[in-house]
């Protein structure tokens, strides 16, 4: 990984596109690697959403707790782990799933952080089989930016951000355990991925177009984020 992208919360630096048609509501998978800027404050990664009653989102709250949720009107799902991430040192790489068709309900969302998969959460609710979602539908989809408002902006790194339509993927898809040093998940090539028809591929290497789609699809908006704010501070 050559470059990441740095987000400043007091610039309410974001990315943004909505998706031209519908894609697949049911099923998707979302992969970054973070580098966090500030500790005990809330942070949002990833959301879908328009207001305050309809908003998908994968987030840290001001306890440093993860959380991959959504609100469409009432609590379709949310997991928030029990765990605390406070190293602002190291990179991580985080996995959400979201799969519908899975008959068994704790096997329709699943978080997983540096290639192992979260079991122990202080929320766990997960959605009905067959939901369809807010995700993949023709609202504003936002990096590093909660819904609608300014609240929750990220402050931290971002690398290789993999938004995958239709696909319920693992980890071995983005990352892999070090030969030598097993305890140690680090990125591989995935240029190679299907990312569906609204799926789109972050590597942040061309600082004129931060939010250049590398898998060629439509590029994200960027807001308030310039060319020096590429990084080589990568999960690499």
């Amino acid at each position: 990984v050559a470059n990441s992208c740095r987000f400043n919360d007091g610039d309410g630096a974001f990315m943004e596109k909505t998706p031209g048609s519908t894609g697949n509501r049911k099923t998707f998978s979302i992969s970054f690697w973070l580098k966090r800027g500030v500790l005990g404050t809330a942070q949002t990664f990833f959301s879908a959403g328009s207001n305050e009653n309809n908003v998908m989102t994968i987030n840290i709250n001001t306890s440093d707790q993860l959380g991959f949720w959504e609100y469409d009107n009432d609590t379709d799902y949310s997991l928030l782990t029990t765990r605390k991430f406070r190293d602002p040192s190291a990179w991580m790489h985080i996995l959400c799933v979201l799969d519908t068709t899975q008959g068994t309900a704790a096997n329709r969302a699943k978080i997983f952080i540096n290639g192992v998969q979260e079991t122990s959460f202080s929320t766990e609710t997960y959605p009905s089989e067959d939901y369809q979602g807010l995700c993949n539908t023709q609202i504003a989809h936002r990096v590093a930016k909660y819904g609608w408002n300014d609240a929750a902006t990220l402050d931290g790194y971002l690398a290789e951000f993999c938004f995958i339509d239709g696909l319920a993927l693992t980890p071995t898809s983005f990352g892999e355990f070090d030969e030598d040093s097993p305890q140690i998940f680090k990125p591989i090539d995935v240029s190679g991925l299907t990312f569906g028809t609204n799926g789109f591929y972050l590597d942040f290497e061309a600082s004129d177009n931060l939010g250049n789609d590398a898998n060629g699809g439509t590029d994200l908006t960027e807001t308030n984020l310039a060319a020096t704010d590429q990084a080589t501070d990568t999960p690499t």
